[in-house]
């Protein structure tokens, strides 16, 4: 009997702080996520907008300290890189190859759309839920956007890895169609390695050479650290949910 009581006795303060956890810490929590995700939110404002309301245009300039066989400058507006200037020397074609953009051509960066895309749902989520909500339960573009056209066995792709903005150039070897007995698609991987195979506008090539640049944009940086901070409340929050989740075992929690 005393067991059962002292169990008893425990269930009920258990429950009691678990109210406590949804009726006041969960919008401690966020609102300390929507301070940070409107942090993060600004800098993709910041990126976007210059003096009166202007599109602001970033430059970064790419290359290695470790080989110059690529180089360049790539401007940056918002979510698209505007221009590009590109100096590839790549053994194979023995010269410097040096090729733009396109004036009619942007590339769009869809990592960094998609980012503030998501940051925007996220706000909007928290937004719905204010201070008197009662929570009840724990519950690949184009290789002619450039002038002149790379050679038809050089191809590029720009991509954001964390925060850097990424260019990378492969020089292909054609697959001769008696070969395609052989052929092994390496899939929709962002970089491919020497030997990689796949096919492009109904012709089948194989990687001969990779050569890689890369530069820091600082706005999306930050952007990293305010996510990052936003995960760990999450999950922190999370991981008191499940706590509670886990001792009763109710649906309804």
């Amino acid at each position: 009997m005393a067991a059962a009581a002292a169990s008893e006795a425990e269930r009920a303060v258990l429950e009691e702080e678990f109210k406590w956890l949804l009726r006041e810490e969960v919008h401690a929590v966020l609102k300390q996520l929507k301070d940070i995700l409107k942090e993060a939110s600004r800098r993709f404002t910041l990126s976007a907008t210059g003096p009166e309301g202007q599109t602001r245009q970033e430059n970064f300039k790419l290359g290695s300290s470790v080989t110059d066989q690529v180089k360049g400058v790539l401007t940056l507006q918002a979510d698209a890189l505007t221009q590009a200037d590109i100096n590839l020397r790549l053994p194979k074609h023995n010269q410097v190859l040096h090729s733009t953009f396109r004036e009619d051509k942007q590339w769009k960066m869809q990592q960094i759309q998609d980012a503030r895309n998501h940051v925007g749902q996220a706000l909007y989520l928290l937004n719905s839920r204010d201070q008197s909500y009662q929570f009840k339960s724990g519950a690949e573009v184009n290789k002619k956007m450039f002038t002149p056209p790379l050679p038809g066995d050089v191809f590029a792709n720009f991509y954001i890895n964390l925060s850097k903005l990424c260019l990378i150039v492969y020089q292909l070897h054609l697959l001769q169609p008696n070969l395609n007995k052989n052929f092994k698609p390496a899939g929709s991987s962002v970089l491919h390695s020497p030997g990689s195979m796949f096919e492009l506008n109904n012709q089948k090539f194989e990687v001969s050479h990779v050569h890689k640049v890369e530069c820091v944009v600082p706005w999306l940086n930050d952007t990293l650290v305010f996510f990052t901070i936003a995960l760990q409340l999450c999950q922190q929050l999370k991981d008191k949910i499940s706590v509670f989740s886990s001792y009763w075992n109710f649906k309804h929690y």
